[in-house]
């Protein structure tokens, strides 16, 4: 039976990223990239749609803990049982060629038999590969373009299309285990030394984690968050994915299940700020660049994400012979929201660009001219329905999120233009940022009750409201912001969590039912920052700083009712929501106020690191 997404932890190499479960199998794995097929893909199905089990034969007494150890994505399971204790050590080490799973089997204490299966399945757990051993000992599984060697001194042998073995570990033993792909075209690739290979990759990931700049009550928090957002980032092109996953469902049973292996525009501006405000300008110039390379072309070609290295087309398929996670069908490769029309981004890529200069990477001349490129064609398209921040599926409308960050766009043009000495149409960006603004607070704003609503003329409320003070386009001692901050809280919060909106509420192409969105509950905490009622946003961080699981992961939602994560693991979206929130509550220049214009720039927290 699958885990709950709670119990899974994550090991990558900075271009793929493998899902490990408490009872040590490893239940998801895209090789050799993100989005590349996945080769283990139980977690969306059955065990033989594709697994690498290593635990103890009899698990009926085992007492398990896990831990990353130290500030790594080094994951060290332990399973402690009457005849001894035996823990496995897993990680993937940075990529010099080749992408490597080392798995290390130690013994503590006693002696435990151990059992390993490996059922490879490439093509999202469809293909069975021709198996066989070579000379030298090296199993070598091959389908079509796609090979997979495993390297181990444990006796393996043939069983029902998986490849099998029993083995014992006394007290001081360690059995390494060494699966490593390649493209099948190519020789075969020499072994790793797994010994070594655990100083490197334990080196590479404490030397990078030492360059954060973090402190304060939930440092150990935003440490695990920066790690893991390093992990979800494919190191050739700087792009981060939103997860490293497809369909784990934000609904059990239902079908709101989408493949997040891909690059959101949206999740531009705040990623930005996690990363300069920790102290990783590399990373976030990276991810500038990646944003820029990705963008580039024709305005009226601009996506809502991308694929790693900057894709455009991102077909969305499903895939019929997996059952889904907890049966929650359909499984779905690509995403189709990829070709919506979401007028957000282009505020969203205004504001990290704006951000980025801000905060002190270098200018890039090029980079001006499209963004001003991008701003003649908003002015044509800004008052048009969208499908919003939030990817609905159930027709265009006028929300007043995606007005607001066209609002935004225009916005961070004209302060480009002023503080640092840009060419541009100043006046005439002036007037169409006066006319959204006009508009959103003539139509996006409900008067009777005192609150901006989901959409132009309707009554629902939306939590990307928290939003409109922390990008400027009011004051949060606005009587409009505070009336529409309190009627979310009280209708938007279910046991203490934040709705996005109320499905039974909103057409949104899907049937209703979902979790409470982790960031949306960060935004309050963020709300609650501007407006100065800090013990109510330190309760609320307090919260959900709690809901990590025991490796310090999120996913995207929570159930409060059944007390489980959901949605795709872990989200990125909600580790830089975590990232920044904590930064608000400890740091004196805090990233809500720099967004919105009303504190120091990243640059003068960490001027060091630029």
């Amino acid at each position: 039976m699958t885990h709950r997404i709670e119990n899974y932890a994550l090991i990558g190499d900075c271009e793929t990223a493998a899902l490990v479960g408490r009872g040590g199998s490893i239940d998801w794995l895209c090789w050799p990239r993100f989005d590349s097929d996945a080769c283990f893909a139980a977690l969306l199905g059955k065990p033989d749609n594709g697994r690498w089990l290593i635990a103890p034969c009899d698990m009926t007494s085992a007492e398990i803990s896990r831990q990353y150890q130290g500030d790594t994505l080094i994951l060290v399971t332990r399973f402690e049982m009457p005849e001894g204790t035996v823990k496995i050590v897993d990680f993937m080490p940075p990529r010099h060629g080749t992408s490597d799973i080392v798995r290390l089997v130690i013994g503590e204490r006693g002696e435990v038999t151990m059992r390993t299966e490996l059922e490879i399945r490439f093509g999202y757990g469809e293909t069975v590969p021709w198996v066989h051993t070579t000379e030298c000992g090296t199993l070598q599984a091959i389908a079509g373009p796609d090979m997979v060697l495993l390297r181990t001194p444990v006796a393996l042998h043939g069983e029902e299309l998986k490849t099998v073995s029993e083995f014992k570990v006394a007290a001081g033993e360690t059995y390494p285990f060494v699966l490593t792909y390649q493209a099948s075209h190519e020789p075969l690739r020499g072994p790793l030394d797994a010994i070594a290979a655990l100083h490197d990759t334990e080196a590479f990931w404490k030397d990078w984690a030492s360059r954060a700049k973090v402190e304060g009550p939930w440092a150990s928090n935003v440490i695990r968050s920066l790690i893991t957002l390093k992990a979800l980032t494919y190191a050739p092109t700087g792009g981060i994915v939103a997860a490293p996953t497809t369909s784990l469902p934000e609904h059990i049973g239902s079908s709101r299940n989408w493949d997040y292996r891909f690059c959101w525009v949206r999740d531009a501006t705040l990623t930005l700020l996690a990363l300069m405000n920790s102290g990783f300008y590399d990373e976030a110039r990276d991810w500038r660049n990646w944003l820029m390379r990705a963008v580039a072309g024709s305005p009226d070609k601009l996506q809502i994400m991308y694929g790693i290295a900057g894709e455009r087309r991102l077909t969305e398929w499903q895939v019929p012979w997996l059952s889904g996670y907890e049966n929650s069908q359909p499984v779905r490769v690509g995403n189709a929201a990829h070709s919506q029309l979401q007028l957000d981004v282009y505020g969203e890529l205004m504001d990290a660009l704006y951000q980025a200069r801000r905060g002190g990477l270098e200018y890039i001349e090029a980079d001006w001219a499209l963004q001003c490129k991008i701003l003649t064609h908003l002015e044509t398209i800004w008052h048009e329905p969208d499908e919003g921040i939030w990817e609905v599926r159930g027709g265009r409308r006028h929300f007043t999120h995606s007005k607001v960050m066209a609002w935004t766009a225009f916005d961070r043009g004209i302060k480009s233009i002023e503080e640092f000495d840009l060419p541009g149409p100043l006046e005439r960006w002036r007037e169409v940022r006066q006319e959204i603004h006009d508009q959103v607070c003539r139509r996006g704003y409900d008067a009777t009750r005192g609150t901006f609503v989901q959409s132009f003329d309707s009554p629902a409320l939306d939590a990307s409201l928290l939003l409109l003070p922390a990008v400027g386009f009011l004051p949060p001692e606005d009587p409009r912001i505070r009336g529409t901050i309190a009627h979310i809280e009280r209708e938007l919060i279910v046991d203490g969590y934040v709705l996005r909106y109320r499905t039974e509420e909103t057409a949104d192409g899907l049937p209703p039912g979902e979790g409470a969105f982790l960031a949306c509950s960060f935004w309050l905490a963020d709300a609650y920052v501007m407006l100065g009622r800090m013990d109510d946003a330190r309760r609320l961080f307090t919260r959900l700083a709690d809901l990590c699981n025991d490796v310090g992961l999120l996913s995207e939602e929570y159930d409060p009712v059944a007390q489980r994560m959901l949605g795709n693991f872990p989200q990125a979206f909600s580790h830089v929501a975590l990232i920044n929130t904590a930064h608000n509550l400890s740091r004196v220049s805090k990233p809500v106020d720099q967004r919105a214009d009303r504190g120091a720039t990243p640059a003068e927290d960490v001027v060091e690191n630029r």
